[in-house]
C-alpha cells in the first residue's frame, strides 16, 4: 500500500465524504507541490484561488509564527491591535470603508446579507436579486442565494428573500425590482459558473439602477479578490464603487478569514448584538492577512496578475485555433477558463497524471487559478502539459522537440 493509499484509508474511515480527494498532498512551496508518494505537481488551483501568494511564502509563514508565539486569540470583548491595523489596510484600498471579520466566504456573504437587511428593515425590503449560475456559499442562506439548483438540492425549504436574474441582462434584473427589493448582489467573475466576466455595461447599469431605486449594490469577491482579477478587488475593473463586498480565500494565504467591507452608507449599521463571531479578526488570521496584503503590494502582483494572465491566455487563444474540442477562452487576470465542447474532468486528470493541477467547472470549462507569482518559465511548461494533453485527446501527434 502507498502512503498515498494509507492516508485516504484512512480519511475515508473517518471523514464524511462531501468531497472526492485525489492526491494525498503534503507540501507547498511556491507554485509547487508535492503528494505524500514524492510526485510534484505545478498547481494551477492554488486551494481555489487561496494562495495568491503561493504556497508557504516565508513572509506570510513568519507572521504566522511570531503571532502564533504571542497572543493567538482573546475574542472580541478585548481590542486587539492586528485587526485595527487589517482594517485600516483595508480601508486605505478603500478610503472611507469599515470592516466586520469572519471566518470564511459563506460567513462574509451571509454576514453582508444581514447588513443589508438591516438597512431595509425600517421599510420592509430584504430581498437580494442574486444572478443565476451565481455561487456565494454552502450555509442554508448562502445557498438560497446562489443561482445553482445543485447546491440546494435535498436541504429544501431554501430560506425565503433570495430571487434570481440572469447574469449580464440588466433588463432581466429591472424586472424583479419590488417594493421588498433591497440590494443586488454578484460576483464581477462567475468563478463556479464557469469562469464568466460581468459586462462592463452590465455593470454600470445596475449601478445606476441602485442608485436610482435606493438599493445596495453588494459584491462577492471571495474569489475575484486579493489582485485576483489584474485588480485588487474585481468590481474595480468596472469604475464602480459597492456599498459592501466581502472577501475570504486569498485574504489570508490560507489562513482562514473572512470579511464584509462596508462604505459610508453601512458602515456604522451594525451595532453590538447584531452581529458576531468567537473568531472572526483573531490575531492570528489578522497577521496572515496583514502579511499577505504585505507580499501583494512589496512584489507587485497585482500587476502580475494582468501581465502573467495575458501570457496565458494568449497560449490558451491559440489552442482554440489548434484543437476542435477547445471553443473559447474567458476570464480575467489569474482567473480563467477554457472551455470545451465536452466535459471537461477528463482533461483535468489527464493534465493531474503529468503534473498540472487545475479544476473542472460548469461541467465544460477548465479553470486556472494559478498563485500571482508563479514564474514565465511556469507558465510556459504548464501550456506544454495542456497542448500535450490536448493533441492526446485529439489524437494528434506531437513534434518532438530537438
Amino acid at each position: 500500500m502507498t502512503k498515498t493509499e494509507e492516508i485516504a484509508a484512512l480519511f475515508n474511515q473517518n471523514v464524511m465524504s462531501t468531497y472526492c480527494p485525489g492526491r494525498a498532498l503534503v507540501k507547498g512551496s511556491g507554485t509547487r507541490v508535492w503528494d505524500a508518494d514524492g510526485n510534484v505537481y505545478l498547481d494551477f488551483a492554488a486551494g481555489i484561488a487561496v494562495l495568491n501568494t503561493g504556497h508557504s511564502h516565508p513572509v506570510v509563514v513568519e507572521a504566522i509564527r511570531a503571532q502564533a508565539g504571542k497572543l493567538m486569540h482573546v475574542s472580541n470583548l478585548y481590542y486587539t491591535e492586528n485587526q485595527a491595523r487589517l482594517a485600516h489596510k483595508l480601508g486605505e484600498i478603500i478610503p472611507g470603508a469599515k470592516s466586520f471579520f469572519c471566518n470564511s466566504g459563506a460567513e462574509a456573504n451571509e454576514g453582508m446579507v444581514k447588513l443589508a437587511r438591516l438597512w431595509g428593515s425600517e421599510e420592509g425590503r430584504y430581498e437580494v436579486i442574486c444572478m443565476r449560475n451565481s455561487f456565494h456559499g454552502r450555509t442554508l442562506a448562502t445557498a438560497a442565494a446562489t443561482g445553482q439548483d445543485k447546491v440546494k438540492k435535498g436541504f429544501e425549504p431554501m430560506p425565503a428573500g433570495f430571487v434570481h436574474a440572469d447574469f449580464n441582462d440588466l433588463e432581466s434584473v429591472k424586472a424583479l425590482v419590488n417594493d421588498k427589493t433591497v440590494a443586488v448582489m454578484l460576483e464581477a467573475v462567475q468563478g463556479e459558473g464557469g469562469v464568466v466576466p460581468a459586462d462592463a455595461e452590465f455593470i454600470a447599469g445596475i449601478r445606476a439602477l441602485c442608485d436610482e431605486k435606493n438599493l445596495l449594490m453588494l459584491f462577492d469577491e471571495v474569489q475575484c479578490g486579493m489582485g485576483r482579477t489584474g485588480n485588487w478587488f474585481g468590481f474595480q475593473m468596472f469604475g464602480v464603487e459597492p456599498d459592501a463586498f466581502t472577501l475570504a480565500k486569498a485574504l489570508g494565504s490560507g489562513f482562514p478569514i473572512g470579511a464584509v467591507v462596508a462604505g459610508k452608507k453601512l458602515n456604522e449599521l451594525f451595532k453590538p448584538g447584531h452581529h458576531a463571531s468567537t473568531f472572526g479578526g483573531n490575531p492570528l488570521a489578522c497577521a496572515a492577512a496583514l502579511a499577505t496584503i504585505k507580499v501583494i503590494e512589496d512584489e507587485e502582483l497585482v500587476i502580475a496578475a494582468a501581465e502573467k494572465g495575458a501570457l496565458i491566455r494568449e497560449g490558451l487563444e491559440q489552442f482554440v485555433e489548434k484543437y476542435e474540442h477547445v471553443t473559447a477562452v474567458r476570464g480575467a487576470g489569474l482567473m480563467l477558463g477554457m472551455v470545451l465542447d465536452q466535459p471537461a474532468k477528463p482533461l483535468v486528470d489527464k493534465m493531474a497524471e503529468i503534473g498540472l493541477l487545475t479544476l473542472a467547472t460548469a461541467e465544460n470549462v477548465v479553470r486556472m487559478l494559478p498563485p500571482l507569482n508563479l514564474k514565465d518559465n511556469e507558465i510556459e511548461e504548464a501550456l506544454e502539459i495542456m497542448d500535450d494533453c490536448l493533441a492526446e485527446m485529439h489524437g494528434v501527434e506531437q513534434e518532438e522537440e530537438a
